[in-house]
């Protein structure tokens, strides 16, 4: 019996963490899905505006910290860095689109049941992964600041001033340059990860492996598809997260069928393989 259990163990095991199948995609693809994120939104708007609401009122807390606390000059590297978690966020998104995809019934109780049976699933350890990426930018840009303006604290008129000269202009450089690299590389981990969590039975490592290698096997399609996203998160940021409740659940969507577009469903790998 104990041998039994074991063979079925050893079988199942690597089912589960094997990488799912690849395809490739092109440069349009993008703004295809951006096309079908915000069909999925129309269609239900209820809850992309509910989880774009919520994400954006966390965006306004977040300000109102950094003015409470006198440090106004770190609201522009804040609301960048809070698009890292954005994937996270989404993952209620994502369900809606998977339900349409599927014509199964929308409601509240599914929905958020969904969301909250992610704690005892890999995605959890996905949110750190971002959640951490967050932590190590604002930091990075704490450092930055120090390096550029020292103990000192500016009011906000002088700092937008200071950010003329060119101490000011390579403090930008070198603050959005070292944003950018890490952009991309949570990007590269969580394109394909959070839907993949979301859709299957999975690790973190390998979501996080799939996603790379998915951006690795259409780097130009990943990289049109990372600014366009780019674009609607500065939009956003732009607007004082005002624009976050339609932004999110649209590129939340679009995700979901960007996924849909570069990972084989589970029903066409088996079809592969016989």
């Amino acid at each position: 019996m104990i041998e039994n259990n074991t063979k079925e163990q050893k079988n199942v095991t690597p089912r589960i963490m094997d990488i799912p199948d690849l395809r490739r995609i092109n440069i349009s693809t993008g703004f295809e899905c951006l096309m079908l994120g915000l069909r999925d939104f129309r269609a239900a708007p209820i809850y992309g505006l509910f989880f774009g609401g919520v994400y954006a009122l966390s965006g306004w807390l977040l300000l109102w910290l950094l003015f409470v606390v006198s440090m106004p000059y770190f609201a522009y590297p804040a609301a960048l860095g809070f698009a890292f978690i954005a994937p996270f966020v989404a993952t209620g998104v994502y369900e809606v689109s998977r339900r349409l995809e599927k014509n199964q019934p929308l409601s509240w109780r599914a929905i958020l049941g969904t969301v909250w049976r992610q704690q005892d699933r890999d995605m959890g350890w996905m949110a750190l992964v971002t959640g951490f990426a967050f932590f190590i930018w604002v930091n990075y840009a704490f450092i930055v600041y120090l390096l550029f303006f020292g103990l000192r604290e500016l009011q906000i008129e002088n700092f937008l001033g200071s950010l003329a000269t060119t101490k000011g202009l390579y403090f930008l450089l070198l603050g959005n340059f070292v944003g950018a690299i890490m952009a991309a590389i949570v990007f590269s981990v969580g394109v394909i990860s959070f839907p993949l969590l979301l859709d299957r039975e999975i690790d973190f490592v390998t979501a996080m492996t799939t996603s790379v290698k998915a951006v690795m096997l259409n780097p130009f399609a990943m990289f049109v598809w990372a600014i366009i996203i780019a674009l609607c998160m500065l939009v956003s940021v732009i607007s004082v997260f005002i624009t976050l409740p339609v932004i999110l659940p649209v590129i939340g969507h679009a995700s979901w069928h960007m996924y849909r577009k570069v990972v084989a469903s589970a029903s066409q790998e088996e079809a592969d393989s016989i």
